[in-house]
């Protein structure tokens, strides 16, 4: 299974479950058409179809005139052929993208009615179980592993069972609680596990968990909880506490694309002025810090705000005219 997980990581979750949509819709597709209904590329749509037939779905192509891809035993297959692990699997995948767009949400829908019935309560939990944050915190480029216990983790997410948790904190100090395990989330490299505690909601880095031992006693879930809008709170917290100044500028319009690039998501884009710039607030850890980037960036922008941001530009433009003027 891990190989299936890998291959399908590799290629858009949305896109692939609208692909199986397809082809149990129709006996036969070809490239052009999947490219067309989906709006791609006749390369990507190719390279997807073969994605699929990489991961052990039942894809086969047919050459020739008159060709294209199917689905073995023929359209009415419903991807029985999958496992209860392998299903299990893709919409794991999958429930990184069903957060994103409604089309992708009644895609999922639909194929866990096509589902054998033995798997669709598995499916159902597990396309909510998991969310997947590409944005990084910090400039990391470390690339995404899984961290031990992560199968356990998931397992009890989707099961709705309480575990023993130990884990190790950013000091070192190991402890051991009882956790409400209610989803997982992989921000850039890192996997995290979304619970309740006695304490409140809590989240755990799972690269840090020492030790999982489920129980019998199910979850306690809150009132109305969603994973996504949990997860935007808690990514929200945090984005603040990293960078707590903010600063308002006024960008030239053929500068936004490269502040987007440079500055992600700490970037706010606004309305436009009486001149024509653009209004743009800019989240940074310190005045030092956030001149020392955006100093580069004089081109197209004006800080206005706060003075201590503008007087730190100005100090660097100061040395950088002595020393090079």
């Amino acid at each position: 299974m891990a190989g299936f997980c890998e291959t399908i990581v590799g290629v858009r979750a949305d896109r692939l479950v609208a692909i199986l949509l397809l082809l149990q819709q129709r006996e036969q597709v070809t490239a052009a058409e999947v490219a067309r209904e989906l709006e791609i590329s006749e390369r990507t749509a190719r390279r997807d179809l073969d994605a699929l037939t990489m991961a052990g779905v039942p894809v086969y192509s047919v050459r020739g005139r008159g060709g294209g891809w199917r689905l073995v035993g023929g359209a009415r297959t419903d991807l029985s052929g999958l496992t209860a692990g392998e299903a299990r699997a893709l919409f794991l995948v999958a429930g990184s993208a069903s957060a994103a767009t409604p089309a992708v949400n009644a895609a999922l829908r639909k194929l866990v009615q096509a589902l054998p019935e033995p798997f669709r309560v598995d499916a159902e939990a597990a396309a909510s179980s998991l969310i997947v944050d590409a944005q990084r915190w910090g400039s990391s480029r470390v690339e995404r592993r899984d961290p031990p216990f992560l199968d356990e983790l998931q397992d009890a997410v989707i099961r709705g069972v309480q575990v023993r948790l130990g884990y190790v904190d950013r000091d070192g100090v190991e402890t051991e609680r009882t956790v409400h395990p209610l989803g997982i989330v992989a921000k850039g490299p890192t996997w995290y596990l979304v619970s309740d505690t006695d304490a409140g909601r809590r989240t755990f880095r799972i690269d840090r968990v020492s030790s999982v031992s489920s129980t019998a006693d199910p979850v306690r879930r809150p009132d109305g909880f969603d994973l996504a809008e949990s997860w935007r709170e808690i990514a929200d917290e945090v984005d603040r506490k990293r960078t707590p100044l903010e600063v308002q500028a006024v960008c030239a319009p053929d500068g936004i694309g490269l502040l987007r690039m440079v500055l992600g998501d700490r970037l706010d884009v606004g309305g436009t002025t009486a001149d024509g710039g653009i209004d743009v607030a800019i989240r940074g850890h310190n005045e030092y810090a956030v001149a020392g980037e955006l100093a580069g960036l004089a081109e197209w922008l004006e800080v206005t705000g706060p003075p201590e941001v503008r007087d730190r530009l100005a100090s660097i433009g100061a040395e950088l005219t002595e020393r090079y003027g």
